[in-house]
């Protein structure tokens, strides 16, 4: 067995002997993408931001809220995309293909879990790649929209984003030319189009958290990175092994919602805790 690398946190012995031996299950919050360069909503550094994320009544009955929403995560997309998977999701795939964890639940819609080479990925809150349409309910790439854009608003996406702090989900804070800007419609019905994720005030759709809650059954543990557990479509699963028996352990940066139902937590950095996990257990 391997000896935890040079980086890997003084206190890491704990949650080592918690979990070797133990089928995983990992919950992933944003937390784990902020060393590829994208924010997280409540993290030690951007607890203090005040962000006004698109609500899903909104979205859908406004048509001024589309139009400012396609603004600016068109902007925000290239970012986006620029982002590669970090030692922290590398790790979990590493885990995954030793046969150390059933699944990922992530709350992410980035995609990097999968880019690093996870197989088993539950989506929760969906993926910025793909866009639905609401009144036909047609199937669209990521980059077929941005093409319609550009297409629509010449020179738009050239502009660039760098001007304005980005959230987890691509959007960035922008103002200035969003009134003319020609929000995308769906090429084949003409109706209003949505990113496949889940905005707040939108229910997470059952199959999904079903499907979600079978790998924290199946697991012997629940790891948690990178999530404060602030909203209830994660919280869930930390109750959900409470009540099952299932030993809790976390690893983020900063207290979260779940440390009182946790048997370990970890403050530390996921790019050098999660490495450093998966050579201690053996991956």
């Amino acid at each position: 067995m391997s000896a935890p690398t040079a980086t890997a946190p003084a206190d890491l012995g704990a949650l080592v002997d918690l979990l070797r031996g133990r089928r995983l299950a990992v919950l992933a919050g944003a937390g784990i993408s902020t060393e590829s360069g994208i924010p997280d909503y409540r993290g030690p550094e951007t607890r203090h931001v005040e962000r006004r994320p698109v609500q899903y009544d909104d979205f859908v009955r406004d048509a001024t809220a589309r139009q400012r929403y396609w603004a600016r995560a068109s902007r925000g997309w290239a970012r986006m995309t620029g982002a590669r998977p970090n030692e922290g999701h590398r790790a979990l795939a590493r885990l995954e293909r030793a046969g150390l964890v059933e699944g990922v639940v992530t709350q992410n819609v980035d995609g990097l879990h999968q880019a690093a080479g996870s197989g088993r990925v539950i989506e929760l809150h969906g993926a910025l790649d793909r866009v639905v349409c609401l009144g036909c309910d047609v199937r669209l790439s990521r980059a077929e929209v941005q093409r319609l854009i550009e297409s629509t608003n010449p020179g738009w996406l050239r502009l660039g984003a760098e001007a304005g702090r980005m959230a987890p989900d691509g959007d960035v804070e922008l103002e200035a030319g969003i009134a003319r800007f020609v929000t995308p419609v769906c090429p084949s019905c003409g109706g209003p189009l949505k990113p496949d994720v889940v905005f707040f005030g939108e229910s997470v759709p059952k199959p999904r958290v079903a499907e979600a809650a079978g790998i924290v059954s199946r697991a012997d543990a629940l790891l948690v990175v990178g999530s404060s557990l602030a909203v209830y479509s994660g919280y869930r699963f930390v109750r959900q092994a409470e009540k099952e028996g299932t030993p809790v352990a976390i690893v983020t940066l900063g207290e979260t919602r779940g440390h009182p139902h946790a048997a370990v937590a970890l403050d530390a950095r996921l790019g050098d805790a999660l490495p450093a996990l998966a050579d201690a257990l053996g991956a």
